[in-house]
């Protein structure tokens, strides 16, 4: 007996999402993502964790975001607690594209603190979407203990992050611009500078906050 049409499509889709080709697999993704079913979402979750190819990657997202959060969230706060840095971050990255704050409570100071970089930047983005009104001045202090980490490309994340909070970040960043390390001052003045003059760029933060610093100066002044 021949299979009904729709079966056959789900099979080529679940067939494509595994193909040794990121072109097959893109295209099978957007296939999924055009027609969302619940039947998916397992499998779409499950490759987020495996997938090699950034745009297949970010295609995986976008199809899941296409779901309802009902049926994404819980199988994406699961996999918040995978061994494998990839399945974290991509899971984090998702939920911020969702934007669900029942996600909150999931994004927990271990994973803000992940030692994985590219999980502790995801969590970062996704805390700073997810975060309750009344709750930024304690995420705030969170983040402003990875002050100081990474090469440039975590630091402006985390910068980023704090800038998108607002005025909570203000006495934070003024005590961290006093901190012993160094690169905590660097980076706390950096992101203060950045915070009232975006346009100047990170490079150019950097280099001032530097430069304050080798004076031994706070760069509170003025």
């Amino acid at each position: 007996m021949a299979m009904p049409k729709e079966d056959t499509n789900t099979t080529r889709a679940l067939q494509g999402l595994e193909s040794g080709s990121a072109s097959v697999r893109l295209q099978a993704v957007l296939a999924v993502g055009t027609a969302p079913d619940p039947l998916f979402v397992d499998k779409l979750v499950e490759r987020c964790a495996v997938e090699p190819d950034f745009y297949v990657r970010d295609m995986l997202t976008w199809a899941l975001t296409r779901h309802p959060s009902s049926l994404t969230l819980p199988k994406l706060v699961d996999e918040l607690r995978s061994e494998r840095a990839q399945a974290r971050s991509q899971a984090l990255h998702t939920l911020s594209k969702i934007g669900d704050r029942r996600a909150w409570p999931a994004i927990t100071r271990a994973l803000l603190t992940d030692a994985d970089d590219e999980v502790a930047r995801a969590a970062w983005r996704a805390a700073v979407v997810l975060v309750p009104e009344g709750e930024e001045p304690g995420l705030a202090a969170v983040l402003a203990t990875q002050l100081g980490r990474g090469e440039r490309e975590t630091q402006l994340s985390l910068s980023r992050a704090l800038i998108a909070l607002g005025a909570v970040i203000t006495p934070i960043l003024r005590e961290a611009m006093a901190d012993p390390d160094p690169r905590v001052r660097q980076h706390a003045i950096a992101t203060e500078r950045l915070s009232r003059n975006p346009d100047a760029g990170f490079e150019f933060a950097i280099e001032e906050a530097k430069r304050i610093v080798a004076l031994g100066t706070t760069g509170q002044e003025g």
